[in-house]
C-alpha cells in the first residue's frame, strides 16, 4: 500500500489509543508497524475455519480471495483484494472504516485481531 495511507492509518489508531486507553489499537500499530515483507496475509479460507458467525475482526495486513466463507463477518483491513471482498460481502458480512470500526468499538471489546 501507499506510505500515505500507511502513516494515516497509524495515526488514527493512535489517536483511538489515547483517547480510549486500551491496549487493542496499540496491537494493531504494531502488527502495521513491521515491515511490508514481514506483514501476515490472510486467506478467506482461513478466516472461515478460525471465525464464527457474526463476529468482529481486525486484519492488519492484506485478506486474499483464496477459499470460501459462509459465515457473516465484520470485518476491518488494511488491505482486501477484489475477490475476497466479493465472498465477504456475499456471505452476508460487513467491511468497515476504520473510523467506524473505532466508533461502533472505541474499548475494543469483543473484537479480535488476526493475521
Amino acid at each position: 500500500m501507499f506510505p500515505d495511507t500507511l502513516n494515516n492509518t497509524i495515526w488514527t489508531l493512535r489517536n483511538a489509543s489515547k483517547q480510549n486507553k486500551v491496549p487493542i489499537w496499540k496491537a494493531v500499530i504494531k502488527e502495521l508497524s513491521r515491515s511490508r515483507s514481514n506483514r501476515r496475509q490472510v486467506n478467506i479460507g482461513q478466516l472461515a475455519h478460525v471465525t464464527k458467525d457474526k463476529e468482529v475482526v481486525i486484519v492488519p495486513s492484506k485478506i486474499l480471495g483464496s477459499g470460501d466463507i459462509s459465515h457473516n463477518l465484520t470485518i476491518w483491513c488494511f488491505a482486501i483484494s477484489e475477490a475476497a471482498t466479493k465472498k465477504i460481502l456475499d456471505a452476508g458480512g460487513k467491511i468497515l472504516a476504520l473510523d467506524n470500526l473505532i466508533k461502533k468499538y472505541p474499548d475494543g471489546k469483543g473484537v479480535r485481531i488476526i493475521g
